[in-house]
């Protein structure tokens, strides 16, 4: 019971890492945009139009129009403790920001693509400059970062759940040779095969339902001691997570506690019923 209630743990554990390194892997890649920008002879029609164009290419996740007014008051919204960066624009008396389209791509891989579009001939007369070329190795770095997450949550499920499977699987085993004995016994005395592991297919389905309940209770308890402190740190909403997929990490659980149980004793039990 104290193995197979380990191995669920660490099952269902997997199962929150893995969502959780999807969540941070995508927020990196939301958090990257380029800001393609428009000089002051565009028009907003023209603006959008090239936005019409950009939203229908299925490399495109969104795009957002920032106008003149709304850069400028987000600097000074941004920067309003700064005065040193204030005090010029109010010295100037004109808004010398330019308006712009913010892109988000549907992958990092597609910044390039969508860069040569926006670069092309029919761009040319209103389109004062694509903010690529400095974005570039931050785009980059976050791409390589996203994979390496991905790849590592991937390796640490792999080989946890392997561990934690193979344990369980041979603790079963372990438990069925103390009753060797026994089942060399009953099978002498003209007991069917299915009636000597009759008993042992039970307990396994038991023990995989009991510890799944058993996991279900410590996992809640872990999500609320932690649950806060992982939010604050990665972002991630444990909490509000394991409360929507409860039922699903309830069957994750009960499936592989019961699968495991039940097919461990099937396999150990081949061996004792040859007398």
């Amino acid at each position: 019971m104290v193995v197979m209630t380990t191995a669920l743990f660490v099952v269902s554990s997997l199962y929150i890492l893995q969502n959780m390194s999807s969540f941070i892997a995508n927020r990196l890649q939301e958090s990257v945009d380029v800001s393609v920008y428009f000089n002051d002879s565009a028009t907003e029609e023209e603006i959008f139009s090239v936005r019409d164009q950009l939203t229908h290419r299925e490399d495109v996740k969104n795009v957002e129009y920032v106008s003149k007014e709304a850069a400028f008051e987000r600097f000074v919204q941004t920067h309003q403790q700064e005065q040193f960066l204030i005090e010029p624009l109010e010295a100037i008396g004109q808004n010398p920001f330019l308006p712009s389209l913010n892109i988000k791509a549907a992958d990092l891989d597609d910044f390039t693509d969508i860069v040569e579009f926006l670069r092309t001939e029919s761009f040319a007369r209103f389109v004062e400059d694509v903010d690529f070329h400095n974005r570039a190795p931050v785009i980059d770095q976050i791409s390589l970062v996203a994979g390496a997450i991905r790849t590592a949550a991937t390796a640490i499920i792999v080989i946890l759940s392997f561990i934690a499977v193979l344990v369980s699987f041979n603790t079963i085993r372990l438990t069925i040779y103390n009753a060797k004995k026994e089942i060399e016994i009953m099978r002498l005395v003209g007991a069917s095969s299915w009636f000597i592991r009759g008993p042992f297919l039970v307990q396994g389905i038991l023990v995989g339902i009991a510890a799944s309940i058993i996991t279900l209770i410590l996992l809640l308890l872990a999500v609320l001691l932690i649950g806060g402190r992982v939010e604050v740190f990665t972002g991630f909403p444990l909490t509000s997570f394991v409360v929507s997929h409860f039922f699903v990490i309830l069957l994750l659980q009960l499936v592989v506690g019961i699968g495991l149980g039940v097919f461990s004793s099937t396999i150990a039990i081949r061996k004792y019923l040859r007398v």
